[in-house]
């Protein structure tokens, strides 16, 4: 069966193109999309393969994905913007904003240590069912009264779930309104297919996600499992689908907020996005921008098992995951090799969803997308 290939890319990103439908012929791409925009044009604007396993429903321009971690830059960004606003400062505790916060000693933990996975609570300590993770107050009640895994600002854990509820909850105490309708009113003002929150009628635009997935927290045995053992194994499996494993092509997984980790678009939404961050003063101020992608944490993360940098919100680029060869490029993976990313030194802005995952965020998918780009240059 042939792969499907449509959309747009000049001629001087062919390259990209090639690299693309390879992924398909010999990397075990299944249904994707990939956009890049250079000083603000669409230059590349690519979908391919399909939106199910069975291959009977083509990738079309609008199809949305589950993207993944792609979504703690996002969810930062909402809250940069209230820095940025006067509404909440970097280095102000939490609980100027959500009081309850400050249980079992979390007190000092600032918005700062949020944006930066400092803030002690990678995992949720109370036990917690699928059902709980449809309602967005008893997820962050619960997260407001666990106990920190460590002294918040002494260390750092990729807070791979928890990140979306507990900057989520400071965007909703700092608006007043949820998360994805805050993400709705940026969304429609980029011109970006973004969603947490996604309503029933825009749901028939979903791919379906493709993984195997490990078993559930009922099913792993937490006997005898403490300090960052027991923390990772929390923050990945309390509640059951926090990580999407078993719940993720569900209309109730896609309804729900759980910007960590559901967030869905398009490829060009993602770039989209990053390109209106390279806009000055058109998402954030540059100060800002440059505070938030500049490194705050470095060192090794019980969670992701390697050494990480970790800025506000967005990673800055690294040897290890690079976007792209510029020191200044900024952005963030999800996992199975999602990413978008902004290089201001090359005024690119890129975006790739695909529906078949592969452990960890970087790919040769994703890898030789980026490298193409960079050759067209």
């Amino acid at each position: 069966m042939s792969t499907p290939i449509g959309g747009t890319c000049a001629s001087r990103f062919d390259g990209v193109r090639e690299a693309f439908a390879t992924s398909f012929a010999e990397r075990g791409e299944v249904g994707a999309a990939v956009c890049v925009i250079v000083d603000g044009e669409i230059v590349v604007d690519l979908h391919g393969g399909w939106a199910d396993e069975a291959r009977t429903r083509e990738w079309q321009p609008d199809t949305l994905v589950n993207f993944y971690s792609v979504g703690k830059a996002i969810i930062g960004l909402l809250a940069l913007q209230l820095v940025d606003e006067g509404v909440i400062g970097l280095d102000d505790p939490i609980t100027s904003l959500w009081p309850e916060f400050a249980a079992a000693g979390k007190g000092a933990a600032t918005v700062r240590h949020a944006l930066s996975h400092r803030a002690g609570v990678p995992a949720i300590r109370e036990p917690l069912a699928n059902d709980d993770l449809w309602h967005w107050e008893r997820m962050t009640d619960a997260l407001a009264a666990t106990a920190p895994w460590w002294e918040p600002g002494t260390r750092h854990a990729y807070h791979t779930n928890t990140y979306g509820h507990l900057i989520g909850e400071i965007v909703r105490r700092g608006t007043g309104i949820m998360p994805g309708a805050r993400l709705r009113g940026l969304a429609d003002e980029i011109d970006a297919d973004l969603w947490w929150g996604m309503p029933g009628e825009v749901q028939p635009r979903c791919a379906d996600v493709i993984w195997a997935a490990p078993r559930p927290l009922g099913e792993i045995d937490l006997d005898g499992l403490a300090g960052d053992a027991l923390m990772v194994s929390l923050s990945y499996f309390n509640p059951p689908g926090y990580s999407s494993m078993g719940v993720v092509n569900s209309p109730e997984w896609r309804r729900a907020e759980v910007p960590s980790t559901n967030g869905h678009g398009s490829a060009q939404g993602v770039a989209r996005l990053y390109a209106a961050l390279l806009e000055p003063d058109r998402l954030l101020s540059p100060d800002l921008l440059a505070e938030a992608t500049r490194a705050q944490s470095v060192g090794f993360c019980p969670v992701l098992g390697e050494e990480v940098t970790f800025g506000l919100g967005f990673k800055p680029t690294v040897a290890r995951r690079p976007f792209g060869p510029n020191p200044r490029s900024f952005g963030h993976f999800g996992t199975g090799g999602a990413v978008g990313f902004a290089d201001p030194d090359a005024g690119v802005a890129f975006g790739y969803v695909m529906n078949h995952v592969i452990p960890r965020w970087q790919s040769t998918r994703n890898r030789a997308l980026i490298d193409a780009v960079y050759r067209a240059l």
